[in-house]
């Protein structure tokens, strides 16, 4: 089922309605989808470079509202299926513990994960299921998935086709990699001062 999820996702990028298609691929990966939007965003910024801004706008723009709705799916949720749950097995004091140390880490907690290849869907309902603060979570979706979805068309933008395997491959790595330098970078500063 992946496959053809993946397969209808890759013939969507070359159709003429291709930037319609990524902004609905965009929305729903942030809530449901299993194939992330980079799948259409690659090979739609290469056959078309001065769109690339564009493209990633629009990946940034429905990734966003997506997040919004992955939100409301765990806010929702929550009370009708994730309450009940916790009471029975006797964990809603636990999960109360949880929420409140997500929410004091809430903004960091989307940023970094909004970056890495961690499904973003996770994070979108569980910012809901916490009730993370909606500002605080609307604007560290924005900062993490436009760094995310701009920095992949910059770099095709400018190296072109060549660059396309290097960041099929290795995009998660290097994501990962610039979040372990912006902790360690945070607390080097907090041991130092």
């Amino acid at each position: 089922m992946i496959r053809r999820f993946y397969d209808w996702t890759m013939r969507s990028a070359s159709h003429k309605r291709a930037p319609e298609a990524l902004f609905a691929v965009s929305f729903i990966e942030s809530s449901f989808f299993p194939i992330p939007p980079d799948v259409m965003l690659i090979p739609m910024v290469l056959a078309n470079r001065a769109k690339a801004w564009w493209f990633a706008f629009l990946t940034t723009v429905g990734s966003v509202l997506g997040g919004l709705f992955g939100y409301f799916i765990g806010f929702a949720l929550f009370d009708i299926v994730g309450r009940p749950l916790l009471e029975l097995y006797g964990a809603l004091d636990q999960f109360h513990a949880f929420a409140n140390q997500y929410n004091e880490y809430g903004a960091w907690i989307v940023f970094i994960f909004g970056v890495t290849p961690f499904p973003y869907k996770v994070i979108t309902i569980a910012s809901g299921a916490t009730a993370l603060n909606i500002g605080v979570f609307l604007l560290a979706s924005i900062a993490s998935r436009g760094l995310r979805f701009f920095v992949v068309a910059a770099l095709l933008y400018w190296c072109g086709p060549a660059i396309r395997d290097f960041i099929e491959k290795r995009l998660g790595l290097l994501f990962t990699l610039f979040v372990i330098c912006l902790i360690g970078g945070f607390a080097a500063v907090r041991f130092l001062a």
